[in-house]
């Protein structure tokens, strides 16, 4: 489907069919398992003959998120994993093994931080975090064992933008693997293989569902690097179930309609913030994409905001620990999302108690902006 646009594929995205008969939309193949009826139709599955034998393995729900995906970023492969963070390790192991070597950005989200400083100990591998924002950093922390560089497209929670073409082109000079987090941007805005990025993934709970009813994870590139991860995730049991897949393809349909709405809401939202006098600073980036900049604002209050006060009197705004749904909602990266980094990393990259995101929904803008504006008030002068 190269030659439609890219709200056409997003609707028209693969769709697995029974050969006897054609569905409008996918069935859900609840299945924990498939039934054979002898044999030697077994032992197709083992020959490559048949897809499917049990759903830790593949299913059709499953395999449809992938492909689906991977044909928004333009990548040659793609697979679905049951979390964002599920997607990210299966993307980790298919590079790096015992003794390799990670440069990663310094400013992500806290969940992939710990993953990478702590958990990726256990399989003896270095992380070395470092500004990508200045290249020197990065060239600097590269060894002769290391293998991959790490980052996100916008990061979380203030939202730089990488700088993609640098990046690829340090990873194919020093002959290194490139990965990246697309969660915030979505292939609506940014595409980072059509780039030259080597793995792309996504944390699927957030705008490619859309509406805060799955948590799922998706990993695309090429074809020798998604067909390793895809074995990771079936040997590590990060499998996603059919049921949330299916709801996942349900959102990626609208997910074009969702963030152009969403991200000039989003922008909005920015420009009217930017001229509070009780928001010390706004964080929205600019010239992300032609289709827009995002949708989520980062705002630090200023001194005179009580910060309690600002979440208790939010109205129909929630206080929710993450992003990307149709609602608007904030969250609190010193308490939640960030909460385990570092003291000394959260003070290098600003985190602290003023801090709030803001995940920007479907709302009408100036609704959204009302309310955010009682509460920055009331905040003040209660």
């Amino acid at each position: 489907m190269s030659d439609v646009s890219f709200d056409t594929m997003a609707v028209h995205q693969s769709q697995k069919q029974n050969k006897n008969f054609t569905a409008k939309v996918s069935p859900i193949y609840q299945t924990s398992s498939f039934a054979f009826q002898n044999l030697d139709e077994l032992e197709s599955y083992f020959e490559g003959e048949t897809p499917y034998l049990y759903s830790r393995y593949g299913n059709p729900n499953t395999d449809e998120l992938g492909a689906a995906v991977a044909t928004l970023e333009g990548a040659e492969s793609g697979v679905a994993a049951s979390s964002g963070m599920s997607a990210i390790l299966a993307g980790l192991l298919a590079v790096v093994k015992h003794g390799d070597h990670i440069i990663a950005c310094e400013d992500l989200y806290g969940g992939t931080y710990h993953l990478l400083s702590e958990e990726l100990k256990n399989f003896g591998v270095d992380v070395t975090f470092v500004s990508f924002s200045n290249e020197a950093e990065v060239l600097s922390a590269i060894r002769p064992n290391t293998k991959l560089l790490y980052t996100e497209s916008i990061t979380n929670p203030f939202l730089r933008v990488e700088n993609i073409t640098t990046l690829v082109k340090i990873a194919k000079e020093y002959q290194l693997c490139s990965m990246v987090d697309n969660t915030f941007a979505t292939p609506y805005l940014l595409q980072p293989y059509k780039a030259g990025v080597d793995l792309v993934v996504h944390s699927a709970t957030k705008y490619l569902g859309g509406h805060s009813d799955v948590s799922a994870g998706v990993i695309v590139g090429t074809e020798e690097l998604v067909k390793k991860a895809r074995q990771k995730i079936v040997n590590l049991g990060g499998n996603l179930s059919p049921f949330e897949a299916w709801l996942t393809c349900r959102g990626v349909k609208t997910l074009a309609l969702r963030m152009e709405k969403q991200s000039a809401n989003a922008q909005s939202v920015a420009d009217f913030l930017e001229n509070n006098e009780n928001v010390k600073k706004v964080f929205y980036p600019k010239a992300v994409s032609k289709y827009g900049n995002g949708a989520v604002v980062t705002v630090e209050l200023a001194k005179q905001c009580d910060i309690r006060l600002f979440f208790s009197t939010l109205g129909w705004i929630k206080i929710v620990p993450s992003l990307g749904g149709v609602e608007t909602t904030v969250s609190y990266p010193f308490g939640t999302s960030h909460r385990n980094l570092p003291r000394e990393s959260q003070e290098k990259l600003g985190i602290n108690k003023s801090v709030v995101r803001i995940s920007i929904g479907i709302e009408n803008e100036q609704d959204i902006i009302i309310q955010l504006q009682q509460a920055i008030a009331k905040a003040v002068n209660n």
